[in-house]
């Protein structure tokens, strides 16, 4: 089986404080995959699937800094952990959506 028909993650680590930019902490296919999505989802870390996204975050080396050009595709990423999060906690979404606006469901 080739490596885009098989599972792939990759996990990410940002601290404001000390990383210029987030960074790859690990990577993987099949097995591998598995094993990062199995323990960050033990940890209750948020898993996020989106099988562009992890295509071209599975191309950079582990320990390495995002590039700016997938600044934009992390962060779209990040907002949409975090609304997930905060309806989950609060039972609706009233963070802005990209348009602007709210809803409440």
């Amino acid at each position: 089986m080739s490596k885009s028909k098989k599972n792939k993650a990759v996990a990410l680590k940002y601290n404001i404080e000390e990383d210029l930019a987030p960074i790859v902490i690990a990577s993987g296919y099949g097995d591998v995959a598995q094993r990062i999505i199995g323990i960050a989802e033990t940890q209750g870390i948020p898993v996020f699937r989106d099988d562009s996204a992890v295509s071209m975050l599975c191309m950079l080396e582990v320990g390495s800094n995002i590039p700016p050009e997938l600044y934009e595709v992390v962060a779209a990423i990040y907002c949409q952990l975090l609304r997930t999060s905060y309806k989950i906690k609060n039972g609706y979404d009233s963070l802005p959506t990209e348009a602007g606006t709210s809803s409440q469901n």
